[in-house]
């Protein structure tokens, strides 16, 4: 009976000394580790969440940017950094649910050595080709690809990309064949696309949104679940027959595993506040990046599905970078 009253007081003491470094979190410096270079994607969105979240809690909120394999670098940092909340990462669909099956040794599991927290925004991809591609819809274009296998060009920001990755799930749902053109980022495929060296491409709403405007590029559908905001005159590919299709780019903020869950909700509810500001909308808008600001569980979820999803496709697609 004494046995059993003391391990009942040391667990509450465990408790109350949790919940006291929750209500006293943060009393120092936060670091939010972004897993690329400044200036790109990760980072625009990063950056102003970081101040936010710097003016809501009155401690620093510094943004460390460790570039590097993918993203892998910065991620095994976070995943290796002590579980005390003062540590945090904005992570990827391809550092999260794509390079651990991509790499033959990424450093990191994420579904075992992260705990996420939200998902912070998502940016739709779209489907578009070159106008000289006679196809004015996924039908039109799936029918073209089955009467010429292997005719038309799709291209990439590289091999492995989460472009890559996508269209080779489009190619399987649809059942056809396409020739996969990779290049070093998106700038070099774009231009090819606008020169019609490559007929298609499923490219990130901003990059490819402009062209789809001024009429250089003519856009099919969206991967989105449902039709986003930003592209809500394009169909999806659920909606044009590959239904199930899903395939956008999203962000979302992860902490080391074991970090305490009071921290944990303290955090959620801290960033879902500030995700609400109009000053946060309007520095995603130009990404083409919609606020999603969802739980944890939800965001476990979608984390454990797209990990599954993404290790099939890779498996069947025999790709492994050493």
């Amino acid at each position: 009976m004494k046995t059993t009253l003391k391990i009942l007081a040391a667990v509450a003491l465990a408790a109350h000394a949790l919940l006291a470094a929750a209500q006293d979190y943060p009393n120092r410096a936060v670091r939010l580790i972004v897993p690329f270079p400044p200036g790109g994607g990760t980072d625009i969105i990063a950056r102003p969440i970081a101040q936010k979240l710097a003016e809501k809690w009155g401690q620093p909120v510094v943004v460390d940017n460790r570039g590097g394999a993918g993203g892998n670098v910065g991620t095994k940092a976070a995943a290796e950094a002590p579980p005390d909340g003062y540590t945090l990462i904005l992570g990827v669909q391809g550092t999260h649910a794509v390079n651990q099956s991509l790499y033959a040794n990424a450093g990191f599991d994420s579904t075992r050595d992260f705990a996420a927290i939200t998902m912070v925004a998502n940016t739709p991809n779209i489907l578009v080709v070159h106008p000289s591609v006679p196809a004015h819809s996924v039908a039109e274009l799936v029918a073209l690809a089955k009467a010429k296998p292997g005719a038309l060009n799709y291209a990439t920001p590289g091999n492995g990309t989460p472009s890559h990755l996508a269209t080779e799930m489009f190619k399987r749902m649809a059942g056809v064949e396409l020739t996969h053109v990779p290049y070093k980022g998106s700038g070099p495929a774009l231009a090819d696309m606008l020169g019609g060296q490559t007929q298609l491409w499923i490219a990130n709403a901003p990059v490819v949104l402009p062209h789809i405007k001024a009429g250089k590029l003519r856009a099919l559908a969206s991967t989105s679940a449902s039709r986003p905001s930003i592209a809500a005159d394009i169909p999806t590919l659920a909606e044009a027959g590959l239904k199930g299709y899903e395939a956008d780019t999203w962000y979302g903020l992860f902490a080391p595993a074991k970090t305490p869950k009071p921290i944990l909700d303290k955090i959620h509810a801290d960033v879902v506040a500030v995700l609400q500001s109009p000053e946060i909308r309007e520095a995603f808008a130009p990404q083409g990046a919609e606020v999603v600001a969802n739980s944890s569980e939800a965001f476990t979820r979608q984390l454990n599905d797209d990990v599954a999803k993404w290790k099939k496709v890779i498996a069947d697609l025999k790709l492994r970078i050493d």
